[in-house]
């Protein structure tokens, strides 16, 4: 679908100075009532003349009868339309800039520059009313009266505005930075904010002395328990959008005893440059004890191949896929195309989006990888420039049990994406692939690693840019174990594991888009790029966690490690480097390519331990010839059933 944009008519879209009203066309400023911004210019006009009589009187040494007051009066005057003229350009008087604004203030300046020379020579064109050194003293007191005004009403505003003690739930906010910052404004400058800031902690010894709006900051981390008691604090809130992983799980060790509800805001990848709001204060969620961390991206090289581009990405229903949709229209592109086999997750999708999930827009596409044809005539029609191939099965107990389907979707699905892509000339392609490919064992490492190297087969001859991108476990995602857990802790346990030692590379959805995005950007020749998961997680403690925090006791039952499992993941094979040249959350491995000639040897009716022989053999072969011999009768047939996406 289009990106979403404003509509013409959103306020947002107007220029400074305009009011959009409720038919098409804007309305500009001087056609709208203006009784406040008349008093503006009202008050402004007086705090001229008070700057001009008390100049006047400064350059007299306080003598009243050697001021010559028609003069004063008839200045003052022309001062008030000089200073009304120059602020309207600057916004002053037009709603540009909110009432005691730093712009505002910025905007009385400049205006102030205009006015004062235009003062000295109309003044010298009318006979010298007042001394000069009078009215160079006058700008100066001007703009002290017109800003002091400005700031004393702006905080009587905030004064009403703000939530009162008695009634909100007292926060201690953990740190004092500019996350903190916008924290406590959101809390104060609004009178439906439940939450009243009463004090603030923060580890910088440089910060001790500090006050934010009024909230003083009352110790460090080490101090909580104290300063939760003495301000009987009911919450306390992280507001560190960076915050680790590790940060967040002390912080919460250190809240369980006191009593209070610990809340944090969005990492710094969920908030993607916006400030933080009160609707964003949420409770800490085992994705923030897991997975959270801050990632760099570069803004400029992503915005250059995703803005004004044509991009389409494959299972966009999905969790992956959909946070790829999501990430993606903020570039900006000129078409996103959301391809999937599921027409209620585009549904989904498009209205997170755009809010409507009316289902009328032609880049809603509903199609299967699995046909060929329906593919073709979607990049005939939609002529993407990037494609972000998000479609697959990933269960693997399914995959073990049936494999036809891997070699249905997961294989011959991403071959004919990218003969397609090669087709119409596809400038860069991103196939999403897995920690399970890494030295694979299993049905779904099987064939994920065979399309890692059918992308890299596809580089070496497309005229554009194809590569893969692996990782591991995403939290939240369809199938997460968190997301098992929290359904089996529902349902009154037992939360089941299979193997007291298991650990996981795990990562949020936003973190692992966001970095599938960044890798897109970047050069590679055939290679795989693989994330940066961070440390593995051992399964065993995410579920006593979970089980911990549940209302009712839940038991933690072993049931042993299922076919083809590992008991630790790996992001890289054994001859892999971990070789970082262009981001340091980004590997970037050689992959052997695999002429897409040898599915050939694959049937998809072949019996399933044969099928799995070949697949592990295929992952691991050497390249074979444009026109092998068959070994296996090959006619994978096509499915009708939906993909799963990953």
């Amino acid at each position: 679908m289009q990106a979403p944009r404003r509509a013409s008519g959103d306020s947002a879209d107007a220029t400074p100075g305009e009011w959009r009203g409720p038919g098409r066309h804007p309305v500009p400023w001087y056609r709208r009532p203006l009784p406040g911004r008349a008093l503006r210019a009202a008050t402004d006009a007086v705090a001229l003349a008070t700057a001009l009589l008390i100049a006047t009187l400064l350059r007299h040494d306080g003598h009243l009868d050697e001021v010559d007051y028609t003069g004063l009066v008839a200045l003052s005057a022309v001062a008030a339309l000089v200073h009304t003229a120059a602020g309207i350009p600057f916004g002053i008087y037009t709603g540009r800039w909110s009432y005691g604004s730093f712009e505002e203030i910025a905007a009385l300046v400049k205006t102030a520059a205009v006015t004062m020379p235009t003062l000295l020579l109309l003044d010298t064109l009318l006979g010298r009313l007042v001394p000069r050194s009078a009215i160079i003293a006058a700008g100066l007191i001007a703009l002290v009266l017109t800003a002091g005004v400005r700031y004393t009403v702006r905080l009587l505003q905030d004064s009403r505005l703000r939530p009162s003690p008695e009634d909100g739930i007292r926060v201690v906010v953990m740190g004092a930075g500019e996350g903190a910052t916008q924290v406590i404004r959101a809390m104060l400058r609004s009178p439906r904010s439940p939450y009243v800031p009463v004090a603030l902690l923060d580890d910088d010894p440089a910060k001790r002395t500090l006050h934010v709006m009024g909230v003083p900051v009352r110790g460090t981390r080490d101090d909580m328990a104290a300063v939760v008691r003495r301000f009987s604090a009911d919450a306390v809130v992280i507001a560190i959008p960076s915050a680790s992983a590790d940060l967040i799980r002390a912080l919460t060790e250190m809240a369980q005893p006191l009593n209070v509800d610990l809340k944090v805001v969005p990492p710094v990848v969920e908030l993607f440059g916006r400030t933080v709001r009160v609707e964003d204060i949420r409770p800490v969620s085992h994705a923030d004890l897991l997975g959270r961390r801050e990632v760099g991206i570069d803004l400029a090289a992503v915005a250059g191949y995703l803005e004004g581009r044509r991009v389409l990405v494959t299972g966009a229903g999905g969790s992956i896929g959909s946070e790829l949709c999501r990430q993606v229209a903020r570039f900006n592109p000129a078409k996103l195309i959301m391809l999937d086999r599921d027409e209620s997750g585009l549904h989904a999708v498009q209205l997170s989006l755009d809010g409507r999930g009316q289902l009328d827009d032609r880049n809603l596409v509903v199609a299967d990888i699995r046909d060929l044809q329906r593919l073709d005539e979607v990049f005939a029609e939609h002529k993407p420039h990037v494609v972000f191939h998000a479609a697959a099965l990933k269960h693997l107990p399914l995959l073990e049990m049936h494999p036809s389907e891997a070699l249905k979707t997961n294989i011959i699905g991403t071959y004919q994406i990218l003969q397609t892509a090669m087709k119409h000339n596809v400038d860069r392609l991103v196939n999403i692939s897995t920690d399970k490919a890494a030295d694979p064992c299993s049905v779904l490492g099987y064939s994920k690693r065979i399309t890692e190297r059918l992308t890299a087969a596809a580089d070496a001859t497309a005229t554009g840019t194809y590569c893969s991108v692996r990782f591991g476990n995403v939290l939240g995602s369809r199938g997460s174990v968190l997301t098992a857990f929290t359904a089996q802790v529902e349902a009154g346990g037992p939360i089941t594991v299979t193997h007291p030692d298991v650990t996981r590379y795990f990562m949020t959805v936003q973190e692992a888009v966001r970095l599938v995005i960044q890798a897109g950007a970047l050069e590679s020749k055939g290679e795989v790029l693989i994330l940066d998961m961070g440390e593995p997680v051992r399964i065993a403690d995410v579920a006593k966690r979970i089980a911990d925090a549940a209302d009712q006791h839940i038991q933690i039952v072993y049931t042993g490690l299922r076919p083809a499992e590992k008991l630790a993941e790996v992001l890289l094979g054994p001859d892999e480097p971990d070789h970082r040249p262009n981001h340091p959350l980004i590997s970037q491995a050689p992959v052997p390519p695999l002429d897409g000639a040898v599915l050939s040897l694959l049937d998809a009716s072949a019996q399933r331990e044969e099928l799995i022989a070949v697949l592990h053999w295929l992952s691991a072969s050497p390249a074979l010839p444009k026109k092998p011999h068959p070994v296996i009768t090959v006619q994978p047939r096509r499915a009708t059933e939906p993909a799963r996406r990953s």
